[in-house]
């Protein structure tokens, strides 16, 4: 499909490495843009490649983005379910001082309390 088209629909780049930053900024902005899933799947991209004491974060940051995508389809048991996954995940990260300093964890921690 042309991606002219207006029925065409921006897709997550496929790779199996993605720098924390780019990954943080680039899912910030699916997220604007109203993709959840796709902010997931950065996430998610970067969980399987981050450094093994950031991964707490980076696996509940693609919570947070599965349950946003829970959320825009109307799915409120998921949504509660996979927030307070996502929240029980970042605060122990946070406890253990495991998240990148770029990463706005309150800013998380506040949508993911709106979220459960």
């Amino acid at each position: 499909m042309d991606p002219g088209d207006p029925r065409s629909f921006p897709t997550v780049p496929e790779r199996t490495f993605v720098e924390g930053t780019d990954a943080w900024s680039e899912g910030l902005r699916y997220l604007a843009d109203g993709l959840p899933f796709h902010a997931h799947e950065v996430f998610e991209q970067r969980w399987k490649c981050a450094p093994p004491n950031e991964r707490d974060c980076w696996q509940a940051l693609a919570q947070w983005g599965a349950a946003l995508t829970q959320q825009a389809r109307g799915n409120d048991i998921g949504r509660h379910r996979i927030a307070q996954r996502a929240t029980e995940r970042l605060e122990r990260a946070r406890d253990f001082a495991t998240i990148p300093d770029y990463v706005d964890a309150e800013m998380v921690l506040d949508s993911l309390a709106q979220l459960t």
